[in-house]
């Protein structure tokens, strides 16, 4: 897309990285789609202006609960560099952030509202998930009775990465910053959960990344959310008009490709196999429906205009 190769940092399982400046980065969301850690080979019709629609949506809606990294989404503040050849700002339109640049802590927090997913696996084998004992009896999508912070060790490319306990996160981090990522993971995810029930989705769980901005001051003050938020690739957004706990739910995001991909004969190594037309477009479907659900915004209009806006 671009060819500022100068400029570029690397690129992660959706998004590219270029440097701007010292303290700026562009980040740009790709169409790429990735299950079981691997990128496949086949991308998704404008996932990547879904991922920056809703995160640009939920920056703004959480921002008086925690300070994020967004500084702006507009390809006309981009250095030249960045921009030359034609098409390139109009391709960038929509799927760009300009975001302040920041040491990104080595965890990933996870909230689950419900028990699904690897949760629901280490549930049935050992009865907790992350070190946090549940009640015996739950079910497959169960409600919990309160949100539990359940984080994950970044594993380098290519690997896994692996659930670890509290305990764990404060060794990595230090107790009081694994305390304040817990605290502000928790209250993103009720408020993220409230918004979305308003619009007839369950969010059974999400994950947040944090990172520490340069400057004076302790890093507790320096804190902020990075990367994206409440996307269908960050988090389980379900229909709460067809949610029946005890079995796996509809979803509005990549778990419709996992499924998928579950029914192939793929070991889960690179290259995973190429997408067929039904499952591309049922999960362009899905990330659009819960874009415009969410937001209450019109997905065509933001693609044709850059607005978040009915």
């Amino acid at each position: 897309m671009l060819h500022a190769e100068s400029l570029f940092l690397r690129s992660g399982k959706v998004r590219d990285l270029y440097a701007i400046d010292e303290d700026r980065l562009l980040l740009v969301a790709s169409d790429r789609i990735s299950a079981f850690d691997v990128v496949l080979p086949t991308p998704i019709p404008d996932k990547g202006r879904v991922l920056t629609g809703l995160s640009r949506f939920w920056f703004a809606e959480t921002a008086a609960i925690v300070s994020n990294h967004l500084l702006a989404t507009d390809p006309g503040t981009l250095p030249s560099a960045l921009t030359a050849g034609p098409g390139i700002a109009e391709e960038l339109r929509g799927r760009m952030m300009i975001g302040r640049r920041a040491e990104v802590l080595p965890v990933e927090c996870v909230v689950r509202g419900y028990l699904s997913g690897s949760g629901w696996k280490e549930y049935r084998a050992t009865g907790a998930v992350c070190g946090i004992p549940l009640p015996p009896g739950l079910r497959d999508s169960d409600r919990l009775a309160t949100p539990i912070f359940t984080p994950a060790w970044k594993a380098p490319a290519g690997q896994h990465d692996e659930n670890i306990p509290f305990a764990r996160v404060a060794t990595l981090i230090s107790h009081e910053l694994a305390t304040a990522v817990r605290e502000a993971s928790l209250a993103l995810y009720r408020h993220g959960a409230q918004v979305c029930e308003r619009a007839g989705i369950i969010l059974a769980d999400t994950k947040f990344e944090f990172g520490i901005v340069a400057g004076d001051g302790a890093p507790l003050d320096r804190l902020i959310l990075i990367d994206e938020v409440l996307t269908p690739d960050s988090s389980r957004f379900w229909d709460a008009a067809t949610y029946e706990p005890g079995r796996p739910q509809a979803s509005f995001d990549k778990q419709f490709v996992r499924d998928w991909l579950e029914q192939e004969p793929w070991d889960k190594t690179a290259p995973g196999p190429e997408l067929p037309p039904d499952v591309i477009e049922g999960t362009r479907t899905r990330y659009a429906e819960a874009y415009e659900r969410i937001t209450g915004a019109s997905f065509k209009r933001y693609l044709e205009e850059d607005v978040i806006a009915p």
